[in-house]
């Protein structure tokens, strides 16, 4: 995989194709099924949410499209082409491709400079050029002006926001395409998260950058992303552009955590059962057991309650420009308008 591979116009930029990571269990206990069929794409300058709660799959599922946990079935293609997982493809695709992390002190080495953390990147890769300007000119993108003002600054001496935009300008030095940003904001006070957003969709419109957000909060999703994927127990439940799935939910795990936002009104969704469990993956919707349509005899009404809780859903396809949800009793529903 070189630098000079581009997607075809039209074609995904990162792409997922039957994806699967399993990690096997200790002492005889089941594998676990951490990813367990997913199609998924981003195109050039999109940015989408992966939404789930703790345990979903979702950071497994991000490890895996950026290289660093290798697929036990599937493939990942980047620029049209499938992800080499020997070193120097790897190398080379993680130039294109930038991982931000949810805690930037813990991700910051302490005893570097902000001016060490950022060219940390380009040391590695042997990035020809001007090192310093690079270096200034990352982190003067990622807010941090004048930039010579933070080259001898540690870590400890920076606002949580601030460590934040030395973590961004460290992806940005290496002009990637697209960034995997886990839970960007999840650390940092609410006052500074709007900024981070901000700050995430203008390097899209300015460098055309794609972003894979990960996270849990629905309400962010909102703010920055032109498409959601609700995951759960290792796979897409639901997936389409922002405003469809959030004003207009479908799957009802979408509709509860939707009900626990402040804006939602109404009463919140308390999910019952057992919490996901990757090494116990259940027959049929693999909701079903937790699903409070279910609980409330709603699809019994619709119909649909036997294959709710013994028909597996198939894996949502990533192409389609529609909403799509792997939900019975939202296909039932569709059918009788």
């Amino acid at each position: 995989m070189t630098t000079a591979e581009t997607p075809a116009p039209g074609a995904p930029l990162l792409a997922s194709r039957g994806l699967h990571v399993t990690f096997p269990g200790r002492r005889g206990a089941p594998a676990a099924r951490a990813v367990d069929g997913v199609d998924l794409e981003l195109a050039p300058g999109e940015i989408v949410a992966l939404v789930g709660e703790s345990g979903c799959g979702k950071t497994t599922l991000a490890r895996a499209l950026l290289g660093l946990v290798r697929p036990t079935g599937g493939e990942v293609r980047f620029g049209g082409r499938a992800l080499d997982h020997r070193a120097r493809g790897l190398k080379a695709y993680r130039k294109r491709v930038q991982l931000v992390l949810q805690d930037p002190s813990g991700s910051l080495n302490p005893r570097h400079t902000v001016y060490d953390a950022v060219a940390e990147g380009l040391r590695i890769h042997r990035h020809p050029g001007d090192e310093r300007a690079a270096v200034a000119e990352a982190l003067s993108r990622a807010g941090l002006r004048p930039p010579e003002r933070f080259f001898l600054r540690y870590p400890h001496e920076l606002s949580g926001g601030q460590r934040q935009r030395v973590v961004i300008a460290g992806a940005l030095v290496l002009g990637p395409e697209l960034i995997v940003a886990d839970e960007p904001v999840a650390s940092l006070d609410a006052s500074v998260r709007g900024e981070i957003l901000a700050l995430l969709l203008g390097l899209r419109d300015e460098l055309g950058l794609s972003a894979l957000v990960v996270t849990h909060d629905l309400g962010l999703a909102w703010n920055i992303a032109d498409r959601v994927a609700v995951m759960y127990l290792g796979r897409i439940v639901e997936t389409g552009p922002v405003e469809d799935v959030l004003t207009r939910p479908q799957h009802p795990y979408t509709q509860a955590l939707l009900s626990v936002l402040p804006e939602a009104g109404g009463e919140p969704v308390v999910l019952g059962g057992e919490p996901p469990d990757p090494s116990r993956i259940p027959s049929g919707c693999r909701f079903h057991a937790r699903c409070q349509v279910l609980a409330s005899g709603q699809a019994d009404a619709a119909g649909v309650a036997d294959r709710c809780r013994t028909q597996e859903l198939a894996v949502l396809p990533a192409d389609a420009e529609a909403p799509q949800v792997a939900c019975h009793w939202a296909a039932a529903r569709r059918e009788d308008r």
